[in-house]
């Protein structure tokens, strides 16, 4: 059995990482070790981390310096052939690493296997929404227009595939490989993906099974909504030496998309204002957008809108009418689910 590295960077999650831990614990899959970055805790977060005694368990303490410095320094100690990355609020479900596992074995050309994510709130209840990105022939265009893995904590990479797109950085007074780039707070995951579409030939490829459970919160990087589209701008303006050509043909394009999908983040952490701010100026960026997406756009419309214009019984009676009409089938395995 191939061993995977499981890499968590931490930073003040003392109400959520026993029970992220416990769920890598409770994988049907179990040849890997965790490494648990702290990314400068102040809270209880390393304290409750030590308390798991299992010798497959490194925590490493840093400075704090970002989620990306935080993942650099994970993949940098890792010994296993996969790599996966769980931020230390999110949950898995028990069969995720064996059935990635078994996808990248039988399909030696894909570098990176993701899956679907459900969301869950503060206390781990399911909302009844998920992330359901596009699972085959992703292209760079894809890369570029959409959010291909949902969040941070989907995807299993092969080793190779990282060592593909490494450089070099100044770290402790001396140059070491990064994979993740550092100033990047927002949209890490994004940006690395982009750059296995623009530098090697590994297909980037999904699962169809919910394995993930994202959780939304007040107060997280997603809820900085104007942060996160300044950061791709930067992600765009350092992509842009990779392959000049594409960055200029998709750029409109790509920061119209990332605003829509930016207002998404803004309805679900209940800022109508802020969506429909998102939303007009993605319109402006790239009209047609309204033509590509149209269902997308009119529903996200409406939620923002709701949010922003109607009382709260009226809002939550439109939400739950929209639910209706994009709901996916909920996948059985999420039924009972022990993450709670």
């Amino acid at each position: 059995m191939k061993k995977i590295s499981v890499i968590i960077p931490v930073y003040q999650v003392e109400k959520y990482i026993e029970k992220t831990i416990t769920s890598v614990f409770t994988q049907t899959y179990q040849n890997f070790e965790v490494i648990v970055v702290d990314d400068g805790s102040r809270d209880r977060t390393q304290e409750i981390c030590q308390q798991f005694t299992d010798k497959r368990v490194k925590i490493i303490s840093q400075e704090n310096g970002g989620p990306s410095k935080a993942l650099n320094t994970g993949i940098r100690y890792a010994q296993g052939e996969y790599l996966a990355f769980l931020d230390g609020d999110d949950l898995w479900l028990p069969e995720k690493l064996a059935k990635h596992i078994a996808h990248l074995e039988s399909s030696l050309d894909v570098g990176v296997s993701f899956s679907r994510s459900a969301f869950i709130n503060e206390t781990g209840q399911l909302l009844g929404s998920y992330q359901t990105p596009k699972l085959k022939n992703i292209t760079v265009s894809d890369l570029l227009c959409s959010n291909p893995l949902g969040n941070g904590s989907s995807a299993v990479f092969r080793r190779e595939t990282l060592e593909a797109i490494k450089f070099k950085s100044n770290f402790a007074n001396s140059l070491e490989n990064c994979y993740f780039e550092e100033r990047n707070r927002a949209s890490q995951d994004n940006e690395i993906l982009l750059r296995i579409g623009l530098l090697t030939s590994w297909k980037i490829e999904g699962i169809s099974e919910v394995l993930t459970l994202y959780r939304v919160k007040p107060g997280g990087i997603s809820a900085n909504f104007l942060r996160t589209v300044e950061v791709w701008d930067e992600v765009l303006a350092r992509s842009r030496h990779l392959a000049p050509e594409i960055i200029a043909k998709w750029e409109k394009k790509s920061k119209a998309y990332q605003l829509r999908i930016t207002a998404r983040t803004a309805v679900r952490m209940q800022s109508g204002a802020v969506a429909v701010q998102l939303l007009n100026k993605s319109l402006l960026t790239y009209w047609r957008i309204l033509i590509e997406e149209p269902q997308r756009m009119f529903l996200t419309y409406i939620a923002a809108y709701s949010l922003w214009l109607l009382p709260l019984p009226l809002n939550r009676l439109l939400e739950k009418l929209v639910l209706q009409r994009i709901k996916v089938t909920q996948n059985p395995i999420l039924q009972d689910y022990p993450g709670r």
